[in-house]
């Protein structure tokens, strides 16, 4: 490290010492945020980093539980008209926003009422909002608030996945004293209605959250929630630094993992290596996440376009020996769809899909002209540098049946703008869900979503799809929705759009001193039942 770099490093730890009081009686969770916070304004949680600042602070009608189901959260109960198109929500009379003296009261703060949701919704629509989530509510009639405890939305549409929508953080409510007071800078002064409040943030240094002693849910012994102090973020970017100081003691949960220390850390099984084992629990789950290689599916000249060929090269790497030796087995193979599994109705392993099979790969490579990849230009593969090294084994087994790949590392932002613009014949893409439905995956399919303006990267256009998509988007019914998206990621399988690589897994490391540590397959962080042993 650099002399300057060592001396701003110690006068920001010099700056913390004397202004932070002696917490050692308290119970405060440490993590670090290598991606940076760049906002704590719920209309603009766009990331993981902004979904988990904003989950302490900021709370909505709904949550999404363990399992990803939607439970009461501000709003106590709900009942959805029989056309599937009018949710009708009681709210609660017991949730407060954090205290402000914007409200002008003389507890500087007053319990939310029906209207602020219809604020806080409008806020998201509202294009000088310019919120990442508006298309949230494209489905969207109108919202209402008849009275304080009532809140009603009316879709143009029955849309089944919309309770699930209303769970993500976009949905919270907020008050419009305070951001309307703050204008764009309520970024910096968020005030909601969660488990904490913001104590300080300094951007780029730390975010210190400390516990709202009003917040309204109880366990289920009547104690009041969160059990924590403060939640403490830093915001060290290089990761290994992140892993020592979570080795060390210094931070106490540590997410996912990361090439600088995953052989370190964990054995090509995937299992925690046994120096670590005594003092560090890790927990495994699934992730809906979806790792694949798209292909653009518009250019007429392009041999990509042959399906034969997309399928052989689907066919044409082996998936398990991927993860084993380049995952440490963290993950699941990508035989199957689109759709992860961890979603209702996929939980169990698909009758479609492509596993390693290199026969069948040169049999479909000369039923299209190319036995053996002859007469094939050379394929280039664009990719970020945090996929090379699948890539290059990609690179390898396909050359074995003689294709001959190119490898184009980008920078993430640039290799973004060339498949929204169409310049990319073949690049890795992942999905993340945005709501636990199967839809959100298959709408990047669906053709009025072509790039540009839409997720459609690969600019798929199937008339038979888009009428599947139509329908299920429609039905209330949940298995005949089900049966629907089955036939549709079938029908993606058999046209290959895209290589599906792996579904992803989520890895949560804590100390064995840490409990209570609740997550889901959306990556959730939920601190309110956390303690800390001292």
């Amino acid at each position: 490290m650099k002399q300057s770099n060592i001396l701003i490093a110690l006068a920001v730890l010099t700056l913390a010492a004397c202004r932070m009081p002696d917490n050692s009686d308290k119970q405060i969770f440490r993590y670090n945020e290598s991606a940076g916070i760049t906002t704590l304004d719920p209309a603009f949680a766009k990331n993981q980093a902004i979904i988990w600042g904003c989950s302490q602070l900021f709370n909505g009608l709904v949550r999404l539980d363990e399992q990803l189901q939607p439970q009461p959260c501000i709003a106590h109960s709900w009942t959805i008209s029989p056309d599937g198109k009018t949710y009708t929500f009681t709210l609660r009379r017991d949730v407060f926003f954090h205290k402000s003296p914007l409200f002008h009261t003389p507890d500087s703060t007053r319990a939310v009422v029906a209207s602020d949701f219809l604020y806080s919704f409008n806020r998201v629509l509202s294009p000088e909002t310019a919120s990442s989530g508006r298309w949230i509510f494209d489905d969207v009639d109108k919202f209402l608030a008849p009275n304080d405890t009532t809140f009603i939305v009316q879709l143009k549409q029955p849309f089944s996945p919309f309770l699930s929508l209303l769970g993500m953080v976009y949905c919270s409510v907020v008050p419009h004293e305070v951001v309307e007071h703050y204008g764009a800078d309520f970024r910096q002064h968020p005030c909601g209605t969660g488990p904490f409040f913001m104590q300080l943030w300094k951007e780029n240094v730390k975010l210190v959250m400390r516990r709202n002693d009003h917040y309204f849910e109880k366990d289920s012994l009547g104690r009041s929630l969160p059990y924590l102090d403060a939640v403490a973020v830093t915001f060290v970017v290089d990761k290994q630094t992140n892993f020592l100081e979570f080795v060390k003691g210094n931070l106490d949960f540590l997410n996912s993992l990361d090439a600088s220390y995953k052989d370190e850390l964990l054995t090509r099984t995937g299992q925690l290596r046994d120096k670590y084992a005594d003092r560090i629990d890790m927990v495994c789950t699934p992730f809906l996440n979806t790792e694949y290689l798209g292909f653009r599916m518009e250019e007429a000249t392009n041999p990509l376009n042959d399906r034969r060929i997309r399928q052989a090269i689907n066919y044409g790497f082996d998936r398990e020996k991927m993860m084993r030796y380049l995952r440490n087995g963290i993950g699941a193979p990508g035989c199957g769809g689109m759709v992860p599994p961890g979603l209702p109705g996929f939980d169990r392993p698909s009758d479609y899909g492509y596993r390693y099979d290199p026969a069948k790969a040169e049999q479909l490579l000369a039923a299209a002209g190319h036995p053996h990849g002859k007469g094939l230009p050379t394929i280039t593969l664009s990719t970020i540098a945090n996929y090379l090294d699948l890539c290059k084994y990609i690179q390898q087994q396909l050359g074995l049946l003689g294709l001959k790949i190119k490898i184009d590392v980008n920078p993430p932002a640039a290799l973004r703008e060339q498949i929204a613009q169409g310049k990319s014949a073949w690049f890795r893409g992942s999905w993340i869900a945005d709501y636990p439905d199967a839809e959100n995956y298959l709408s990047l399919f669906y053709s009025p979503n072509r790039c540009p303006a839409g997720s459609n990267y690969t600019r798929y256009n199937n008339t038979k799809y888009d009428k599947l998509y139509r329908r299920a988007k429609q039905t209330s019914d949940e298995q005949e929705r089900i049966i629907l998206y089955r036939e549709m990621d079938s029908l993606l399988m058999q046209e290959a759009p895209v290589v599906v690589l792996y579904y992803d897994q989520i890895l949560h490391f804590t100390h064995k001193n840490v409990h209570g540590l609740r997550s889901n397959a959306m990556n959730a962080l939920d601190l309110r039942y956390v303690t800390i042993e001292k």
